[in-house]
């Protein structure tokens, strides 16, 4: 019997109105066949909000479906999800593939948002230009600092207050599409360089956070971006098995969410399985 994937997904933003995600199980689809998952960041939203138990609760929603899908799970934490675990990156293939939600390159983590003075302030603090630590040590400082930044139109339920919070977070005023815009740009070859600083054995990095799916190959490092379960963008998968690596789009189908066509595939010299 052939050996069963490791599939990774990120953004699935579990909670948050922008998310196609109402119903954790439209993601049963993206479960099965998968003999582990690694969900590379954003899967909600934990940070402090205005309803700590709704945020509680989807918390456990989210736990008590993966641990009845069958396949074993990790949660690499993003910059909604903090504390989701206590893995900031993984190692897949021998080393071969390295794993991160993707903030990590932005000294202001979200470049257009609402909070990027903020949080550049304190990352200066937590994380000084001069600071020689392990790229690890650098995660965990971009995770506590997401930490300390409250939720904000991801709590919002009513959906006209949240086009209008959504707005004043993220896209107002116009010139922010600039910054979105730059970020698409930068972020691949950051994470590049970031690779081949800190993991110089690894030729493909898996990242999400900027929402914008694609692959992107910089001084031999294959970055792919899985995007995110919110539009207009859509996502990807990636299933890492013995020998290889293969990115697919996501397709929803009356909902439910699945690896959908075929986009790329690449030879891998190792077997799939993690180092975190």
């Amino acid at each position: 019997m052939p050996a069963k994937p490791t599939r990774i997904f990120s953004d699935v933003h579990y909670g948050d109105r922008a998310s196609g995600v109402r119903d954790i199980r439209q993601l049963s689809g993206l479960a099965e066949g998968a003999g582990s998952i690694i969900v590379n960041g954003d899967m909600l939203d934990t940070r402090a909000g205005p309803d700590p138990k709704r945020t509680a609760e989807q918390r456990a929603e989210v736990f008590a479906f993966f641990s009845g899908a069958g396949a074993a799970m990790t949660y690499v934490t993003g910059n909604h999800d903090p504390d989701i675990s206590a893995c900031h990156s993984c190692e897949l293939a021998g080393g071969e593939v390295f794993v991160t939600h993707g903030d990590v390159v932005f000294d202001d983590i979200v470049p257009w948002g609402r909070d990027a003075g903020i949080i550049r302030r304190r990352l200066r603090e937590a994380w000084p230009a001069n600071a020689g630590g392990t790229l690890e040590e650098q995660l965990a400082a971009w995770r506590r600092v997401a930490a300390a930044i409250p939720q904000r139109h991801q709590s919002e339920r009513h959906p006209v207050k949240y086009a209008l919070r959504f707005a004043a977070d993220t896209i107002w005023p116009p010139w922010k599409a600039l910054l979105i815009l730059n970020a698409w740009r930068v972020q691949p070859p950051r994470i590049a360089a970031l690779v081949r600083r800190h993991r110089p054995s690894a030729r493909f990095a898996i990242v999400g956070h900027t929402h914008y799916p694609g692959i992107r190959t910089v001084d031999g490092v294959t970055v792919i971006n899985t995007g995110s379960f919110c539009g207009p963008l859509g996502g990807l998968t990636v299933d890492i098995e013995p020998g290889g690596l293969t990115v697919r789009r996501m397709e929803r189908i009356r909902g439910a969410y699945r690896p959908g066509r075929k986009l790329r595939e690449f030879a891998l010299a190792a077997a799939p399985g993690a180092d975190h």
